[in-house]
């Protein structure tokens, strides 16, 4: 849908002018996501209800379906085989900013090489960055995975993510829950992790390949924290860093995942887990049994934030052994944000990540993602503006990451531009998950001998399929076995974005991520600018052209 509005400004340097805002807005009530649909051609703007809404419809819109199967159409489905992202159109997105381009000049070669043509190739950008207070961490490229924490879909393809992180020599985030779901978790008498081979999986399998680029980092809310799970990985697999989680983009409340047995529902809740609807109860075990409930939902708390409480849980964090500690947090509101870079300046935390509305995920609450939080552009544009007040009170900001809902090399520029010098990195979640996917599922198609023709048109052998495969044979020789095809997935992925990246950086004369300012970003539109604090197209560069000019 697509609402045009007009109205007058004063352009106090021209003439009174028109302007056009476009906004395209999500319909509610119906969505590919809920497998939902509208029968009507016409339906109401702001309820999405079918303005002839028929006594006797065979559906099937929210409200139908909600009518008989009642909370599981809050959750995208089918749980385990899908990842979702809202689709609500912002009035105002990184879409409205464009790169700079400029035809002299190149910032960031390395020392003593002069600038030129034969010196100043896109092949020659350097596209690393590095994020930590003072003990750094570098990553080949400016991005990481999204905690991929306990959804069915992390796990089942965690071989692929893990090994496609290292081999590309970014970051992987080890998100929430993922000790507390382990079925083979082990417990002492005070229900602390003593074993949890869940957990053991995942943090060896991204150290098989990790080669010094980026990490491997475990994320931890309310119920990880009680069941002692810093603790697990520090003593151990000796892990670095570790990350307390506030929230995500896509949802402020805890995280959820789907449990399709009844016995395994049982076993959450007592673990301390908050499982809908609760399985211990007789009429909810005979509604299963007789098939109307299908799944379970578990839920984790609620976190409460306070200064006292954040300080003391990093010093104690650090008193463990963790060399780094980091934080992720949510589109809250800006007392939030405002409380994530001070207790974080004063902490002297090793990376804040941002996550803005909306972003993707593998299991959040449909009408949470979509009607939630602060979106990803205006959140960084607060941050920018908090991070500026706390440099000029003579704080350092921590390393900063944006995250929320990015999946390509230009919004990745935008945001470093717009967030310098503050910003260090954009986190990704579908946008990296997505090739680990495809990449598996190109395997399996070759081993069933039923590539589709849209892959098939490449070649019907691995080697032909993949661009990077010799690439990498070259360098792993008979370990290539051990490479699985969504981790080569997400490594032809990473080449692409790098490359293309270059380009850009290229293109904007910064040869080193570090020299990325936010003069090479402008605001296509007013409303961006206003925003931002980039400078208005039309504004951009003005008074040092029209010096030109005046020659």
């Amino acid at each position: 849908m697509q609402i045009i509005f007009e109205d007058f400004f004063r352009n106090t340097n021209k003439s009174e002018g028109r302007k056009k805002v476009v906004m395209n807005l999500r319909q509610p009530n119906a969505n590919e996501a809920l497998g939902t649909f509208n029968r009507s051609r016409d339906v109401s703007p702001m309820s999405g209800i079918c303005t002839r809404c028929l006594d006797g419809c065979k559906g099937g819109c929210d409200t139908w379906l909600s009518t008989f199967r009642g909370r599981e159409v809050l959750y995208p489905s089918p749980f385990g085989g899908l990842t979702a992202g809202s689709d609500k159109n912002y009035p105002v997105d990184y879409s409205h900013l464009n790169i700079q381009g400029y035809a002299a000049g190149a910032k960031g070669l390395p020392e003593g090489i002069q600038a030129g043509p034969d010196t100043a190739l896109f092949t020659s950008v350097n596209t690393e960055t590095e994020y930590g207070w003072d003990k750094m961490v570098k990553m080949k490229l400016p991005i990481f995975t999204g905690a991929l924490g306990s959804t069915e879909i992390a796990r089942k393809n965690w071989e692929h993510f893990a090994i496609g992180a290292a081999i590309s020599g970014i970051t992987l985030v080890c998100g929430e829950n993922v000790c507390g779901v382990d079925p083979q978790l082990q417990l002492d008498n005070k229900g602390k992790v003593t074993k949890s081979p869940e957990m053991d999986r995942r943090i060896e399998i991204y150290r098989k390949f990790h080669e010094g680029y980026g990490e491997i980092l475990v994320q931890m809310n309310v119920e990880d924290t009680r069941l002692g799970t810093a603790e697990y990985v520090a003593s151990k697999h000796n892990l670095d860093t570790i990350e307390l989680k506030w929230g995500q983009g896509a949802k402020c409340i805890g995280g959820e995942i789907k449990v399709p047995t009844l016995e395994r529902a049982i076993e959450l809740k007592k673990r301390g887990y908050i499982v809908l609807p609760d399985p211990t109860r007789p009429e909810v075990q005979k509604a299963f049994k007789e098939g109307a409930i299908k799944e379970f939902e578990r839920h984790s708390r609620l976190g409460f934030v306070s200064q006292e409480g954040f300080m003391e849980e990093i010093d104690r964090l650090r008193d463990i052994g963790f060399k780094r500690v980091t934080l992720k947090t949510g589109a809250y509101s800006m007392v939030e944000l405002a409380q994530a870079l001070r207790f974080g300046s004063d902490a002297k935390i090793d990376l804040l990540t941002i996550d803005g509305a909306s972003g993707g995920t593998g299991m959040s609450p449909w009408p949470m993602m979509n009607e939630w939080g602060i979106p990803t552009f205006y959140l960084q544009a607060l941050a920018y503006q908090f991070c500026e007040r706390l440099s000029k009170k003579g704080k350092r900001v921590p390393d900063i990451a944006m995250a929320g809902g990015f999946a390509d090399e230009p919004n990745v520029f935008k945001a470093i531009a717009m967030g310098k010098p503050y910003v260090k990195a954009v986190c990704m979640g579908r946008g990296l998950m997505i090739p680990g996917m495809v990449g598996k599922n190109i395997g399996d198609w070759l081993k069933a001998g039923d590539l589709p023709k849209t892959v098939s048109k490449y070649g019907t052998r691995t080697e032909e399929i993949f661009v990077s495969y010799e690439e990498l044979r070259a360098k792993y020789g008979e370990r290539m076995k051990e490479i699985p095809l969504g981790a080569l997935g997400i490594y032809t992925y990473s080449q692409k974005f790098r490359t293309g990246l270059q380009q850009i950086m290229a293109g904007s004369r910064n040869f080193n991520i570090n020299t990325i300012s936010r003069s090479d970003v402008m605001a296509l539109t007013e409303e961006a600018a206003n925003i931002s604090g980039i400078p208005f197209v039309m504004d951009a560069f003005r008074d040092d052209a029209e010096e030109i000019l005046d020659l």
